[in-house]
């Protein structure tokens, strides 16, 4: 698609706008595509970052016709949009709803999606530009990839990937991306095979491997607070940093997703992709620029300077919730849940200190922390300063003044919290610690977007700087790996009751150090 000669590139007042396409959602009968994807793209359209000619199709093991597949998607807009219901907007998108009904291995269903997107393209000006986001299982992306391969799918038909110009892809050709879900592998050498499995259909640059918590707002503010401010980064370092913590909570148990879930265990579902994300983030230099090259190596730096702890055994903690109480109800423990088998060693809680082997942050521990039937639902960023060198008070007049700490809440009351010590107003001098906050409901009237909105908008635009690459993954692999395989050699995790704040050997961790978590 060529650029439209009136816009300046720099002007960002103008929204971006997705150019015509179609987007195939592959396992739209689950509750990410109900909850998160179809909502999202009603709301995109809803926002008018869509094109008129977008189109839908939907491919799943279900009987459906279009005008099913449209009543479905129809449901799960009003149950789940953020913005408003509009009929006009409903209508437009519905025009371009289509539904595939088929099985990952039926070679007949794969043409009759070929034919489909096809007639698309006639009917509705798709210009041949398709992304296929694979909302499925991890042992199905195989099937599915090469299925596209062989339905002519995966590349334009005029693709030459070899001894093209450094700039072919700015062309006026049709493009083809393919979105991927976590977990993306369970090891470094699963992540390494999926790769060559997609490398050998798509183009690096044409996969998108999706982490919505790259999408938050907040986490993106982050950045923004960082290299658009003077305040923040000298003081952004290990000769004023004392810790930092990366938080996410949940207070809910596994629910349904025990097929899931068992084997896998909160490491690899959370701190593998999203906490050792955020800590790239925290951590990572200034870039270049925002563009996707510049801002990936800067993670890539960080995630190559990450040490494990020594001490794998005193350096994390893990831990299996058993019943308890939770929020007032009385809760069953992990090992009760149903499909859960009662030897299971897969935790529901785990902690790490790791540390960056840098000038920067060097000496500098950080602590990830995740669980399920925790306290509460929170996921934050706390940046903990050192303690003032010298306090000209006596002992008594701060014993309520803590640490300074820079919170950043990604949910989900998304904001900045900024604690300090202050007076208390009276004759005597006595400080404690206040806090200035800020959030985002109540500092902007626009609401934030939906982490899938932004993401999504992303992959059709052709916009990868959210999206970590190969290399991110294989490097979060590579620190995650011996920590699993030590705790596969050792014994099981350690019990905590639902609605606790974990397991004791999580605060012990951090409790060698002189130091605490934050409350949840």
């Amino acid at each position: 698609m060529k650029p439209n000669p009136l816009r300046d590139p720099r002007d960002r007042r103008i929204p971006r706008l997705a150019g015509p396409c179609v987007l195939v959602l592959f396992g739209v009968t689950g509750d990410l595509a109900s909850k998160k994807l179809l909502p999202a793209i009603y709301d995109l359209a809803n926002r008018g970052l869509l094109p008129p000619g977008f189109s839908l199709v939907g491919f799943a093991r279900r009987d459906w016709t279009d005008a099913d597949f449209a009543h479905v998607t129809h449901d799960a807009v009003k149950s789940h949009a953020r913005t408003p219901f509009r009929e006009d907007v409903w209508n437009q998108l519905a025009e371009g709803i289509r539904f595939v009904p088929g099985e990952f291995g039926d070679d007949a269903a794969f043409d009759h999606l070929a034919q489909t997107v096809a007639a698309l393209d006639a009917e509705r000006g798709t210009g041949g530009n398709y992304a296929f986001y694979l909302s499925i299982p991890p042992n199905a992306f195989p099937l599915v990839v090469q299925q596209l391969k062989r339905s002519g799918l995966s590349q334009p038909a005029d693709w030459q990937p070899a001894g093209q110009p450094a700039d072919w892809r700015a062309l006026d050709q049709p493009w083809r991306r393919v979105v991927i879900e976590k977990p993306f592998g369970h090891d470094l050498a699963s992540a390494q095979e999926l790769n060559s499995m997609l490398d050998a259909v798509f183009p690096p640059h044409a996969v998108f491997r999706i982490d919505h918590y790259l999408g938050k707002e907040t986490v993106q503010n982050l950045l923004a607070m960082r290299f658009s401010n003077t305040l923040f980064e000298p003081i952004w370092n290990r000769g004023y940093v004392d810790h930092v913590q990366i938080t996410m909570a949940e207070d809910i148990g596994i629910g349904g997703r025990a097929g899931y879930y068992d084997g896998i265990g909160a490491a690899r579902d959370v701190i593998q992709n999203h906490l050792i994300q955020l800590l790239a983030l925290t951590a990572m230099e200034e870039p270049l620029s925002f563009a996707a090259e510049s801002l990936r190596a800067e993670k890539e730096k960080v995630l190559a300077a990450v040490q494990i702890p020594a001490d794998i055994a005193a350096g994390t903690a893990r831990g299996q919730y058993s019943a308890g109480w939770q929020g007032g109800i009385e809760v069953r423990g992990f090992l009760e849940e149903e499909g859960i088998p009662a030897d299971s060693a897969t935790e529901t809680f785990a902690a790490l200190r790791l540390t960056i082997d840098n000038r920067r942050w060097a000496g500098v521990p950080f602590y990830l922390r995740t669980g399920k039937r925790l306290p509460t639902r929170m996921t934050e960023i706390a940046v903990m300063f050192q303690r003032a060198p010298h306090l000209p008070f006596d002992a008594t007049d701060t014993r309520e003044l803590g640490q300074n700490a820079l919170v950043i809440r990604v949910q989900p009351d998304e904001g900045i919290t900024l604690r300090f010590g202050s007076k208390v107003p009276g004759s005597a001098m006595e400080v404690r610690d206040v806090n200035m906050d800020f959030a985002y409901g109540e500092s902007f009237t626009e609401s934030s977007p939906e982490a899938y909105e932004r993401l999504l908008l992303d992959v059709l635009i052709g916009d990868p700087p959210l999206f970590p690459r190969q290399e991110e993954v294989e490097l979060s692999w590579k620190i995650l790996d011996p920590i699993e395989e030590f705790w596969a050699d050792h014994d099981k995790p350690e019990q905590y009751p639902a609605g606790t704040a974990g397991p004791e050997s999580a605060h012990a961790l951090v409790a060698r150090d002189g130091r605490s978590w934050r409350r949840l």
